[in-house]
């Protein structure tokens, strides 16, 4: 990880020996926050001392099974209390959990113990079914379950263990986990975090720019499995004590209201898509929401629009990544601009360069590079993908921006997703955005497909709100769009879709809209 001055500034209160777990765990308990809720799901509620209690007896445990230092631990659990004990637990002791995707198939999660060494898996019992095969041919791999699953349960192995005396000795730029990327154009590369940058995401991000108080109660709709939701759903709320509120089941627009009107949720965390369902389920009231936080893709203007008028509460875009561990360009409460991402935040710097490599300057659209202290060490087994994404103190992104002359950053899709018409480039989230501020349109996806002379045209997969008839919206949506930006940009086609298909985290897979021909 390089040593820049930014990095230097954000690590000047945190000692070298460092570990994360007694940190974000220990430091409430030494706050004397112990009595204060931490953590709630859909089967029990546990305060900072008793969170604290079980990681500590999990954390022994896992050292009585012979697991090691920087050894590998796969996580395969649902967003309920037992993920946090888990992946504390592992930190404490210095082993590295790694967190996976829990809609995977038994192919992707065979790959992925291959590729990690894994030692261990914990798997919650209801996802067993994918991973039985697996560890009936990896005998050698250390199975639990949580949630009397098949194998030695995790729970019964801490519920007699005496607690953990001490946390390992690691040092703040020691590997602490990793976090595999979504793997949608290939298979996916682990990017390795060290024990600094979650407390650094934590400072710069939740405390600097959302402000996260102890009083807060926190949902993240997108999963801890995912970079977004892990900061969200842990290690922000951690950070000062406040309680995060888990959801094991499918997030859905009416179980999220419910959760929040029961607990009095005040910042909310979801995707662009997630909002988009919500606010066409009716979503109203909650007087305790404060803020909203999206992420994941660009959140279309009249989305933020809605959010404010609903709930007289800011909703801020930004964008993160996989390899920077959270969000690292956003929108400020009080100084939202919809449909702009936002600057910088305080301790990253970011830039914009053409293919050239060379900066280009404000209102041009180039790739987005960024400098901060959360970076991640590399890519597991991967030097030549490392070399090419960690470019020395910058890291690229893979997104187009353009940043205006007030030094605003406006997305302009994924570096493959840029579609260039008669020349020019037109960023298929903008196009996105004109054809969803139709009332009629729940959602909208642009790809590139190439016509009858083989030059690249935009044509547009539309998604249509209940009840909104296909009859004649074709013709509609291509003057509506038209009306409010170029018309090279217009989509010269539109398919009108049930569902767009997405990843686990709720990103639109465009590729695969794109092989439809």
């Amino acid at each position: 990880m390089q040593h820049d001055a930014a990095r230097a500034r954000a690590l000047a209160d945190l000692p070298e020996r460092y570990n994360a777990a007694d940190d974000f765990i220990g430091g409430n308990l030494r706050a004397g926050r112990g009595a204060r809720t931490a953590v709630i799901d859909a089967r029990l509620s546990l305060t900072y001392a008793e969170l604290s209690d079980r990681i500590d007896r999990a954390a022994a445990a896992l050292l009585a099974l012979g697991l090691r230092r920087d050894e590998r631990v796969l996580l395969c659990l649902l967003d309920t209390a037992a993920f946090a004990i888990a992946f504390f637990a592992c930190l404490k002791v210095g082993v590295i959990p790694v967190p996976l995707n829990t809609l995977l198939t038994t192919e992707d999660y065979a790959w992925l113990v291959e590729d990690s060494g894994a030692r261990a898996v914990m798997v919650d019992a209801e996802l067993s079914g994918k991973w039985r095969d697996i560890a009936d041919s990896r005998p050698e791999v250390r199975f639990l379950s949580i949630d009397n699953g098949p194998w030695a349960s995790l729970e019964r192995l801490y519920a007699d263990a005496a607690p953990l005396a001490a946390p390992a000795d690691t040092h703040r730029d020691d590997v602490a986990f990793w976090q595999y990327t979504s793997g949608s154009t290939g298979k996916p590369k682990a990017a390795m975090h060290v024990h600094a940058s979650p407390r650094l995401a934590a400072n710069l991000f939740g405390a600097g720019v959302i402000g996260y108080r102890e009083s807060d109660v926190v949902h993240s709709v997108a999963k801890q499995f995912f970079g977004y939701g892990l900061g969200n759903a842990a290690f922000f709320p951690f950070s000062v004590g406040a309680t995060t509120v888990l959801n094991r089941e499918r997030p859905t627009a009416a179980g999220v209201s419910d959760l929040m009107r029961r607990h009095g949720v005040t910042i909310l965390h979801g995707v662009p898509t997630f909002y988009a369902a919500w606010f066409a389920d009716g979503a109203s009231g909650f007087p305790a929401l404060r803020l909203g936080v999206s992420a994941g893709e660009a959140l279309p203007a009249h989305l933020a629009e809605e959010f404010r008028k609903r709930f007289n509460a800011d909703l801020i875009d930004g964008i993160g990544s996989t390899e920077m561990l959270h969000i690292f360009l956003s929108n400020r409460p009080g100084d939202v601009r919809p449909g702009c991402t936002g600057r910088p935040v305080p301790g990253y710097e970011a830039r914009l360069v053409g293919d050239d490599g060379a900066p280009v300057v404000d209102g041009e659209i180039g790739e987005l590079q960024v400098k901060g202290p959360t970076s991640a060490a590399g890519y597991w087994r991967n030097r030549d993908k490392s070399r090419a994404t960690f470019a020395g103190e910058w890291t690229r992104t893979g997104d187009k921006f353009r940043r205006d002359a007030e030094g605003y950053y406006h997305y302009g899709g994924r570096s493959d997703d840029m579609l260039k018409v008669g020349g020019i480039y037109v960023a298929p989230s903008e196009v996105e955005a004109a054809i969803a501020s139709h009332e009629g349109v729940l959602e909208a996806a642009v790809v590139g497909v190439p016509d009858k002379d083989g030059l690249i045209k935009p044509r547009a997969h539309v998604v249509l709100k209940p009840g909104v008839s296909a009859a004649g919206m074709e013709e509609t949506l291509k003057a509506h769009v038209k009306a409010r930006l170029a018309a090279y940009k217009a989509p010269r086609a539109i398919v009108f879709e049930v569902a767009l298909p997405k990843t686990a985290t709720g990103k639109i897979q465009r590729f695969r809209l794109r092989d439809r021909g």
